[in-house]
């Protein structure tokens, strides 16, 4: 198997963890990091121990050492470097979204594909072994006709007005905040469990916090408000809070609601899906349990536990029953999955890619658009079916 080295472009929260995951592959490395400066950039390289630092995306796209890049830059990036590293081509995995509008990635996909670059998304709840497991039981019928999909993604890290951050300025992070950010974690998710598409929507989107205290200097995402003296008003335009109403292909409806001013709400995904025969429902926060609910016998509760998994779902258990495999697990089968395809012969590869890719990425944009324009119309939008 060829040894792939990578770098990362971005290194406030997530780019770090993409590090961290790639590192215990066993097979690829990471070889640079990009800053938004050389000084920053070499300052993080040498708290992580990677030996190449840069402060322009652009000079690492010329590095013949590097075959991935990963873009963990903000929102507004996306579109330019994932552009700029498939033709210099290089692979790439993407932070969520591709791109701010839809239109741009569908560009990015057929660019992709002209010039053979394979692209990938973070959308890392795919790659939970319980999820798995919940997808395989729905495939194989045992919750019978799928009738119902619900379910939430709550967070609180936006609750106070002195609560602030890049996501939610429209120039940087789109027009959409919540739905955005953690929706289309929640949309790509349960598409990719019950394998129907989203095909229509009815959106309510609200700003919970009109005005925000903007600091002085930035912080990241998830972090703390420190100093308070040097702040000024911003209006928001963003939502931080959104409810939808949605209908899929396979004659499953539902809705879903996302808020990130949650008290207590750290990272509550949940996500249930009602049949004919069973129901079943996963929390990301207990991510090793998998309730499925009955009609006329007990319900039940599956562990994470490679012996009781079904068999295409044991791949992403890596330990015993009882030792727990969490976020930064389902992070590093986001990575080993798209690894072990990038290293496959192309003969060899599996017609479809283990993991989410470019095109996964635009449908989730397309939904997205199209929630956005059912909260500006307030009306029923269908999502366009290419």
């Amino acid at each position: 198997m060829k040894r792939l080295r990578a770098a990362v472009i971005g290194i406030g929260f997530i780019g770090p963890a993409h590090i961290e995951a790639v590192r215990r592959l066993g097979f690829a490395d990471v070889v640079a990091v990009v800053g938004s400066s050389l000084d920053q950039a070499r300052q993080k390289a040498e708290e992580l121990g990677v030996p190449k630092a840069y402060g322009d995306y652009r000079e690492v796209l010329h590095d013949p050492e590097i075959d991935v890049i990963h873009n963990c830059t903000p929102n507004h990036l996306h579109f330019e470097i994932n552009k700029a590293a498939i033709l210099a081509g290089k692979h790439v995995l993407s932070e969520k979204p591709l791109a701010i509008t839809a239109g741009e990635c569908r560009e990015l996909c057929e660019l992709a594909e002209q010039h053979g670059v394979i692209g990938g998304v973070n959308f890392n709840y795919r790659a939970y072994s319980m999820v798995q497991h919940l997808r395989a039981l729905v495939a194989d019928g045992h919750l019978g006709t799928v009738y119902l999909v619900h379910g939430h993604y709550l967070q609180d890290w936006l609750l106070y007005d002195t609560d602030y951050n890049w996501r939610i300025r429209v120039r940087e992070g789109g027009p959409l905040c919540a739905i955005a950010d953690i929706g289309s974690h929640w949309i790509d998710l349960v598409q990719h469990v019950t394998g129907q598409r989203v095909v229509s929507v009815c959106a309510d989107l609200r700003t919970v916090i009109p005005v925000r205290r903007r600091p002085a200097t930035s912080r990241q995402t998830f972090g703390i408000a420190n100093d308070e003296k040097h702040v000024y008003d911003e209006s928001v335009q963003t939502e931080d809070y959104g409810a939808v109403l949605f209908r899929m292909d396979g004659g499953a409806s539902g809705t879903f609601l996302v808020s990130q001013v949650s008290a207590g709400r750290k990272n509550k995904l949940t996500v249930e899906i009602d049949g004919s025969q069973a129901s079943a429902c996963w929390n990301q926060e207990e991510p090793e349990r998998l309730w499925i609910g009955h009609r006329d016998r007990p319900n039940e509760i599956v562990l994470d536990d490679p012996t009781l998994l079904h068999e295409r779902a044991r791949t992403f258990c890596h330990y015993p029953g009882g030792h727990n495999e969490a976020w930064a697990d389902g992070l590093k089968n986001t990575m080993l999955a798209f690894y072990r395809y990038l290293a496959c012969e192309a003969g060899n590869r599996p017609p479809q890619p283990p993991f989410a890719t470019f095109a996964d990425a635009y449908q989730c944009a397309l939904v997205n658009e199209a929630i956005l324009q059912s909260q500006r119309s307030r009306a029923w939008v269908d999502v366009p079916s290419e």
